[in-house]
């Protein structure tokens, strides 16, 4: 999808050389260790800035954030993975359902902000803040996952959730609204994609609800969504390695046809090694009796069966892509 630009930081509230926030906001919370302390304090939000370069756009509307934790269905059990607390509105909620909150937070200055949230009160031992990115920090075991999550990580976030074992019950998040719609596209419609497709193999995709742009701060220059991913369990039985090779190949040129996009120098040559390799493999790379076929002479086949002349990976749905792929594969052509 279309990347936003990056915005300056033209935040008002932005910290100045002048008045540092970390003076600013000690100040604030030394008077709150009166008789208040098993409340969770609210957020001293107007004194951080959102470092919009990171991808930050604050949620600010309480209305929202007890909308989205509603919608995750949090079990006094759970254990929940929250990714990008920010200042912590929506770890405070979380906290007051679940058995415990492990949030991942790249900024360092938000980190202290949400332990700052939490400290003397009744939720502040079952917080733990993991200051890190959220796509190289080994991820725990949670039951649910919820996240705001910033526009540069989305799609490493969602496969990395894909692929995450022992599988979790859900995971709650919120999206820019083009890569939410991604996620859930049918084919045939403009934004359906490898993104459509690998997500849909592996998990059921609900869109929850569109939140505006004015429910952030700043406002991104998008609206966004919030959609629910559950994974399929027990997961597909195929090679997701080998299967989104082949994805990944076809949605190229998604709406040229299934021969045109296989029958290129590259892809055939990268085909026949493979085919060599898996006949190594099997051992049987010196098969003189039966005449072995090339990766053009079998895809020419393939490509001309009913079920696949004149097709294009944009028209077809995951029960398509699955055939195809068996069908290749049953002729010794592999993607990966």
């Amino acid at each position: 999808g279309p990347k936003t630009k990056r915005t300056r930081r033209s935040d008002p509230t932005a910290a100045s050389s002048t008045a540092p926030y970390s003076l600013a906001s000690r100040n604030t919370y030394q008077s709150s260790n009166s008789a208040t302390t098993n409340a969770p304090k609210a957020a001293s939000s107007n004194l951080i800035a959102p470092n919009t370069s990171l991808g930050q756009h604050f949620l600010k509307n309480p209305a929202v954030v007890t909308a989205i934790v509603a919608k995750a269905g949090i079990k006094p059990t759970d254990s929940v993975l929250e990714i990008g607390p920010g200042t912590g509105n929506m770890t405070v909620p979380l906290l007051q359902q679940s058995k415990n909150v492990i949030a991942i937070e790249f900024d360092s200055r938000m980190v202290r902000e949400v332990l700052k949230r939490v400290e003397g009160t009744s939720e502040e031992r079952k917080l733990k803040v993991v200051q890190g990115d959220a796509i190289k920090t080994r991820f725990p075991f949670f039951d649910v996952c919820v996240a705001n999550v910033p526009y540069q990580i989305s799609s490493a976030l969602v496969f990395k959730l894909l692929s995450h074992r022992p599988m979790f019950r859900c995971a709650v998040m919120m999206f820019q609204e083009e890569f939410a719609l991604r996620l859930t596209a049918r084919p045939g419609e403009a934004l359906y994609c490898r993104l459509s497709v690998n997500t849909q193999l592996l998990a059921k995709v609900d869109q929850l609800m569109k939140v505006g742009r004015n429910n952030f701060r700043p406002p991104p220059k998008v609206e966004s969504r919030v959609v629910r991913l559950e994974l399929r369990n027990p997961p597909p039985p195929v090679n997701f390695t080998e299967w989104d090779g082949m994805i990944r190949l076809l949605f190229n040129r998604k709406n040229k046809t299934l021969r045109s996009v296989l029958m290129t120098k590259p892809t055939m040559k990268m085909l026949d090694e493979n085919m060599r390799t898996q006949r190594a493999l099997n051992g049987n790379s010196n098969s003189m009796d039966e005449e072995v076929k090339s990766a053009e002479q079998i895809i020419e086949e393939v490509v001309a069966l009913e079920q696949w002349k004149d097709k294009r990976a944009s028209k077809l749905d995951l029960d398509d892509f699955l055939a195809l792929l068996a069908e290749f594969n049953k002729r010794g052509v592999h993607f990966a």
